[in-house]
């Protein structure tokens, strides 16, 4: 079967909408102001901020409040996922691609984030780097991927809103890419996606239509 390799967070799963929700529920549950929202995902940026960064900037501003609970689940346990992502994997799956997350992240974490979505039962599975050992863009991530669909690097895509981790990583195995730009420009001087969509259900489609292997648009 062909090989499609998805990232998770802001690509299958809305991750910052769920963070922003869990925040908010952070601040309120504490009664701590409101316009600390801002403040929270700015730190947060997208996940990319170290946990232990995040931690330490939470106890530098709250004091003896214990964040442990948010910064663990509070994203993962909103986690949701829409409904035209859920049924592009369906059709990919039926017209004969094999599907796997290959996402950056803590084990723990992300497995809740797939397990609470219901993608374990649309995808044949994941690899996240804190398992495999690797990270996007490293090539050996996607390499884990391949084996754990029992497929080849060769011909294979990969779909994600990252340029460095998932377009750059997708380049450096030789698989063509799809870059869910969400509206934002490309920016990236030397290196550039196969093909750019707005969202995540149409780039799938793209790819599992047939649609994509002669087309090479990289805007």
């Amino acid at each position: 079967m062909p090989l499609l390799m998805i990232d998770l967070d802001n690509t299958l799963v809305d991750r910052d909408a769920a963070f922003r929700a869990a925040a908010t529920d952070f601040l309120s549950e504490h009664g701590l102001p409101e316009g600390d929202l801002d403040w929270l995902m700015t730190l947060d940026a997208s996940g990319h901020t170290p946990r232990r960064e995040v931690a330490r900037a939470l106890s530098e501003r709250y004091g003896g409040i214990d964040a442990q609970d948010f910064l663990d689940r509070g994203a993962a346990d909103r986690i949701t996922l829409s409904d035209p992502v859920r049924e592009a994997l369906v059709e990919a799956r039926t017209v004969g691609w094999s599907c796997v997350i290959v996402t950056n992240g803590r084990t723990v974490q992300q497995e809740t984030k797939i397990r609470n979505s219901g993608l374990d039962r649309l995808v044949h599975g994941w690899v996240i780097s804190e398992a495999a050992g690797h990270w996007k863009p490293e090539p050996e991530i996607f390499h884990a991927a391949a084996a754990v669909a029992g497929a080849a690097l060769d011909g294979s895509w990969m779909i994600g809103d990252s340029a460095p981790a998932d377009i750059r990583g997708a380049l450096g195995v030789g698989a063509r890419s799809v870059w869910v730009s969400a509206g934002r420009p490309w920016t990236e001087p030397d290196y550039r996606p196969t093909l750019t969509t707005p969202d995540t259900s149409s780039a799938i489609r793209r790819v599992t239509s047939g649609r994509a292997i002669n087309e090479n648009d990289g805007a």
